[in-house]
Parts: C-alpha cells; sequence; structure tokens
C-alpha cells in the first residue's frame, strides 16, 4: 500500500494520513482539474504550432495567427477543443497520478529515506515522470491524433471530419488501430517519456533549491512561486522533446495509402532531416514556450489549489 501523502507533494500543508486508495484518487482528482485549466489555457497556442509544425504556408507564428482569424474567424482557434477538454483532463490525471505513485514507491525502496524530511535524487525524480509519461502515452496518443487532425482540416464545406468521433471513426476505418488511431504512438511513448521526465524533474529542483534557498519547508513555498516554478518547468519539458512532438505531428497529419509520406518514425526523421535540416526539428518553437509558461504554470497552480481544498 502506497504511503500518505508528504510534505513533498506540490508544496502543500501536511495532510492527515489517509489511505494509498484515497491519495491515488485526490491525486488524480487534482491533475484531473489543471488538466481542463491546460486546454483552456493553452488551445489557441497550440493550434497556431501544429499549423506551423505540418505547413509551409506561414512565415511566422503571428503571420499563422492572422490567417487563422481572418480566414475562420475567432473560434477557430478553439479548434478540436471538445477532444482534448474531455482527454487532457484525463491525461494530465494520469499524469499527477502515476507521478506521485512512483515516487512513493520509490521512496518506499530508497533506504534510510525519512518522509518529510529526505529527499529522492534527481534521477529518481526523472524516471518518476518518464514512468508518468508513459502511463499517460496510451490515452494521449490517440487523443493528440485526433485534435491535430482536426486542427489541420480544411475549412468550411472541403473539411474532412465533422466532429471528434466522425475523425475516430475514419481513422479507425483508413488505417486500423496500429496506423489509424495510434499512428505516431512510438514516437509520442518516446516524447511523453523525455517530457514529463523533464517536467517533474526541473518543478521539484525548483521548489527543493528554494526551500533550501529560503530555509523554509516546502509546504510553506508561497502559491505564485508554485506557479512561476510550474511555468518554467514547462519550458524545461519542450525545450527537451520537441523534435519528437514535430515528428509527431508530421506523422499524425500523414496520409493514408499512396498517400503516405512517412514510413515510421526514422523514416519521418530522415526525410525532416534531409528536406529541411536542424531546424526542421524546432519549427513553431517560439509560440510553443509561450503557450508552455501560462499552460504549465496554471496547471501545478491548480492542482495545488485543488489538493489543498481537498485535503
Amino acid at each position: 500500500m502506497a504511503a500518505p501523502t508528504t510534505p513533498q507533494d506540490l508544496a502543500l500543508p501536511e495532510p492527515a494520513p489517509s489511505s494509498g486508495a484515497s491519495q491515488t484518487f485526490k491525486d488524480l482528482f487534482s491533475g484531473a482539474a489543471g488538466g481542463i485549466a491546460q486546454v483552456l489555457i493553452g488551445q489557441p497556442f497550440d493550434i497556431v504550432k501544429v499549423r506551423l509544425q505540418t505547413s509551409t504556408l506561414y512565415p511566422s507564428a503571428l503571420s499563422a495567427a492572422k490567417s487563422i482569424y481572418t480566414t475562420e474567424g475567432p473560434l477557430a482557434f478553439y479548434k478540436g477543443t471538445l477532444t482534448p477538454l474531455l482527454g487532457i483532463g484525463a491525461c494530465v490525471s494520469i499524469q499527477f497520478g502515476a507521478f506521485h505513485s512512483a515516487r512513493r514507491y520509490l521512496e518506499s525502496v530508497t533506504p534510510g529515506f525519512i518522509p518529510g524530511t529526505s529527499q529522492l535524487s534527481y534521477s529518481q525524480y526523472y524516471a518518476a515522470g518518464a514512468f508518468a509519461g508513459v502511463a499517460n502515452s496510451v490515452i494521449s496518443g490517440p487523443i493528440e491524433h485526433v485534435r491535430i487532425r482536426l486542427q489541420t482540416q480544411p475549412h468550411g464545406e472541403k473539411r474532412l471530419y465533422s466532429g471528434p468521433l466522425d475523425c475516430v471513426r475514419t481513422l479507425t476505418r483508413q488505417g486500423g488501430l496500429g496506423h489509424g488511431l495510434y499512428r505516431g504512438q512510438a514516437v509520442t511513448l518516446v516524447r511523453e517519456a523525455q517530457a514529463y521526465g523533464l517536467w517533474f524533474l526541473a518543478f521539484e529542483w525548483l521548489m527543493n533549491s528554494d526551500a533550501r534557498r529560503n530555509k523554509v519547508e516546502r509546504k510553506e513555498v508561497p502559491s505564485w512561486k508554485v506557479a512561476l516554478y510550474g511555468g518554467l518547468a514547462g519550458e524545461a519539458l519542450w525545450l527537451g522533446s520537441y523534435p519528437f512532438d514535430v515528428v509527431k505531428s508530421k506523422m499524425q497529419t500523414d496520409g493514408f495509402g499512396g498517400e503516405q509520406r512517412y514510413k515510421n518514425m526514422r523514416d519521418c526523421f530522415s526525410q525532416v532531416w534531409r528536406q529541411e535540416g536542424a531546424r526542421g526539428f524546432w519549427k513553431g518553437l517560439g509560440p510553443t514556450l509561450l503557450r508552455a509558461m501560462p499552460v504549465s504554470a496554471g496547471t501545478f497552480a491548480v492542482v495545488e489549489m485543488t489538493m489543498r481544498a481537498i485535503n
């Protein structure tokens, strides 16, 4: 049975003892709340990022945003939102639930670990975050695939899908599960492990460093700093995993049958390198980093406030 939450949980006040199942439920619930906040804050930035990654029509992020607004209207920035709104809440719920479960397991097997006074090594924090990313990839892969298809489909009468469910049906019919709905799953798994390993590692390092520097307990780090450190962790997440995300986006907007350009992840990496060079793996990074700070800050802040409320 997992141990009760300690002050290492997101700068939260020390909770009353609770069962492992009860604490896991709290982790999942607070993560879901953070996921909803993440989608609402980040969706407009995300559609610009995907358009830049998968098209050569736009010279800059500002140009892409202006084009979307002019030709498709302001609501176009929330194209494909229903799928991530339902799914990303579940994804972030899994991320935080899996991370804290892995963290508590590592604490239980680390010799000399004393809850509330000891810390895991940062390689262990990375491992717990990577585990959370792998667990999350099972549902994030198809959710992001559907979102990207909806974000990049033609506007108006030429659109390919009437909505998320129609998109799921069409992708499954065209390529089955492995080559249709779950296309790009291998690179998604690698991206998620690297991204969330770095995300949680950066956040833990910033929080622990602040507590040591100011000689306070971790639970006393103010909420605005939790949000700031969450935002900085979001920057680390994308800087460390962005090339994998570019490849994933290209594979998940690829055609089927005779129109398919990329055989697999390795072929996609090779073609991008050959045709666009190193710069091709960083297209759309600007709006992604702009999005990462408020989105990640909002996620950690909402998770923290929710955990404080339910504890």
